[in-house]
């Protein structure tokens, strides 16, 4: 079932607070009609794989935050703040995300079958200290 996203503890870094959800996929689309349309298909193709609706509200309210700080005092050695700048500037064009529970490979691929029929702006996989372009 496609739910609302809502940002919990886990899915952030745990040096400097910046949204990180391993073991997680964010797919940012255009608008909310293709987010939903593909959401709501990885909902039932995926069994078991949380699939949360990112509307550009819950980015700017959620995860835009978590890097307010996160390069003072000095820059971060990784790209999630860069990342998550990336998922905002999309977000204040009015594109919507999904975040996809992608526990290993296999999962990540049948997402990214799903996701490929229809037109993405972005698409990274959060692995232990790796965001992966997908």
């Amino acid at each position: 079932m496609l739910t609302n996203f809502s940002l919990d503890p886990s899915m952030l870094a745990t040096i400097g607070g910046t949204f990180y959800p391993t073991g997680y996929s964010m797919v940012m689309f255009p608008d909310q009609a293709t987010a939903v349309s593909v959401g709501t298909e990885l909902a039932s193709t995926l069994d078991g794989s949380e699939v949360l609706l990112v509307t550009p509200a819950a980015m700017f309210a959620q995860i835009t935050p978590t890097v307010s700080d996160n390069d003072d005092p000095l820059p971060s050695a990784g790209t999630e703040g860069a990342t998550v700048r990336a998922y905002t500037k999309l977000a204040k064009e009015g594109h919507h995300g999904l975040l996809v529970k992608t526990p290993d490979e296999e999962t990540a691929e049948r997402m990214m079958q799903v996701v490929r029929r229809s037109p993405y702006s972005m698409a990274q996989r959060y692995r232990m200290l790796v965001i992966e372009d997908l």
